[in-house]
């Protein structure tokens, strides 16, 4: 216990803090693969990210309490009330994610889905080109890629925006959001119930079916 009325919680299972701090060592090497050129690094890199995300989809229905979807993922009211306690230095408690966070995380799960998945249709005009261009057109493949090639830029918004959300929430609340995401732990009421934590067996079966999705993907020859 931290303070009177106050525990310790375990709040983000193991398989979401490893997701969040390996997609997060990805999206900076893939930024610095294709700014360096080391275009086979990158589409690895792609492909890492397209089965990490897989997982993190599938875990958000069979995953710990906070790692659902159905967790924090608020209505209206939740979200508008939520918003009108934020000039007020005192945080408002959540046990997962609040409501603006729930729906920024939504958001940039969609647009790192949607550069995955564009990343495998893309080329790059010189000599690389996305496992699944043999599908389409080169006209298609280069519309892709300019929504590949901007796609980054809303990423990075959003990224942007989490981070200014952390600090605002390190310095202005003073709530360490990162500390949770590396400890799962979170300080919370103690009439705060129990929360349950995602099996690692369970956890392995699901990436590895994410993996193997990927990996027939990019792969079988469709032609």
């Amino acid at each position: 216990m931290s303070e009177q009325g106050m525990n310790q919680v375990k709040v983000w299972d193991l398989p979401v803090r490893i997701f969040h701090w390996l997609l997060v060592l990805l999206l900076v090497s893939q930024y610095v693969t294709v700014k360096a050129n080391y275009m086979t690094l990158h589409l690895y890199g792609g492909y890492t990210i397209l089965a990490l995300l897989l997982f993190r989809i599938v875990w958000g229905f069979v995953g710990g309490t906070h790692a659902r979807f159905g967790d924090f993922l608020y209505g209206p009211g939740a979200v508008i009330g939520y918003m009108r306690s934020l000039p007020k230095r005192q945080a408002m408690k959540f046990a997962g994610h609040n409501p603006l966070g729930g729906y920024s995380v939504l958001l940039m799960l969609i647009a790192i889905l949607l550069q995955a998945a564009t990343g495998l249709f893309s080329n790059d005009d010189v000599m690389t080109e996305g496992p699944l261009t043999q599908w389409i057109s080169k006209e298609t493949s280069d519309w892709i890629s300019t929504i590949h090639r901007y796609n980054f830029y809303v990423i990075l918004a959003l990224v942007t925006a989490h981070l200014a959300a952390v600090l605002f929430y390190l310095f202005y609340k003073a709530e360490n959001l990162v500390k949770a995401m590396f400890t799962g732990n979170k300080v919370l009421p103690a009439s705060h119930s129990g929360t349950r934590t995602g099996g690692a067996g369970l956890a392995v079966l699901v990436l590895a079916i994410a993996a193997a999705v990927v990996w027939f993907i990019v792969t079988h020859k469709w032609k």
